[in-house]
C-alpha cells in the first residue's frame, strides 16, 4: 500500500502496537509458572510468543519445558494465575510506546477508535486503563474464546458493524501477521507498525501500509480525515 486512503475509523491491536507489554506478560507468565513449581521463561522468548493470547502463550511455555502434553488442570491453574498476576500489575514493567499518547489524543474526537486484541477483554481493559488510553476507545474487543482470535476477522467485523461502516473505510493498525491477515479477511486496509514485536516475513499477497512512527500515522490520518466530521469523543467516553 503506497499511501493511506480516506479512513473513517481505526482498530488498534494492543500488545506491541499501543503498549510494550512483553515485560508484564513475562512477569505474569513466570508468576504462574513459579506457583506451579515450573521453570521460568526469559523475556526474549516470551516476547517472541506474544500475539496469540494467554492460552497459546502458556502452551508455548509448557512445550519449551518439554511438557506439551500437560493436563487440563495444570493449564487451567496456569491461566488463572496468569490472569490474576496481570490484573494485579497490568502495566507495571512495560510502557506505552513513545508517541502513542499523542497519537490517541490527536485522534480523539476526530476518528472513532477501538482495540482489537487476542488478549481477553478484562485483561485488555486493565492494561488500557493503566496506560490511560481506555477512555479514548469506543470499544474493546478481546478474544474471550479461541474462535475469536485473530487472524479470524470476527472481532474486527464486530467493530465495523458497530460503526456501520464499509470495511474499506476502517484501518487496522497492528504489529503482527495476525493483524494483517485479520484485516485482509475483513476487507480492511492495514497499517503495520515498525516498533512492535514484528511479524517476520509476510506472504507476498499481503501489502500493508508500513509506518515508522506514531507521528507519521497521525499526520497521514489527519490529512485524509474528511472535513466536517462530527465528534466521537462523547461516544467514546460513554461506551467505555
Amino acid at each position: 500500500m503506497d499511501d493511506l486512503r480516506p479512513i473513517d475509523a481505526i482498530a488498534f491491536d494492543l500488545d506491541g502496537t499501543l503498549v510494550d507489554s512483553a515485560p508484564d506478560i513475562s512477569h505474569a507468565l513466570n508468576t504462574a509458572l513459579a506457583n506451579a513449581r515450573l521453570k521460568s521463561c526469559d523475556l526474549a522468548a516470551v516476547r517472541s510468543w506474544v500475539g496469540d493470547g494467554p492460552d497459546v502463550l502458556i502452551a508455548r511455555a509448557l512445550s519449551e519445558q518439554g511438557i506439551a502434553d500437560a493436563n487440563a488442570d495444570l493449564r487451567a491453574r496456569l491461566r488463572r494465575d496468569f490472569d490474576l498476576a496481570t490484573l494485579a500489575a497490568p502495566l507495571k514493567y512495560g510502557a506505552v510506546y513513545s508517541g502513542i499518547a499523542e497519537l490517541v489524543a490527536g485522534l480523539r474526537g476526530v476518528l472513532p477508535m477501538a482495540v482489537i486484541t487476542n488478549k481477553p477483554t478484562a485483561l485488555a481493559r486493565a492494561v488500557l486503563e493503566a496506560a490511560q488510553l481506555l477512555r479514548s476507545m469506543a470499544a474493546v474487543h478481546g478474544a474471550d474464546t479461541a474462535a475469536l482470535r485473530k487472524p479470524d476477522p470476527a472481532m474486527l467485523l464486530a467493530a465495523i458493524a458497530r460503526w456501520n461502516l464499509p470495511p474499506a473505510r476502517v484501518l487496522m493498525v497492528g504489529d503482527g501477521l495476525v493483524d494483517v491477515r485479520a484485516a485482509d479477511a475483513a476487507g480492511c486496509p492495514c497499517a503495520l507498525v515498525a516498533w512492535g514485536y514484528g511479524p517476520g516475513s509476510l506472504p507476498a499477497h499481503l501489502n500493508p501500509w508500513r509506518i515508522e512512527t506514531p507521528g507519521q500515522l497521525l499526520q497521514s490520518l489527519m490529512m485524509h480525515a474528511p472535513h466536517g466530521r462530527r465528534s466521537f469523543s462523547d461516544q467514546a467516553a460513554h461506551d467505555t
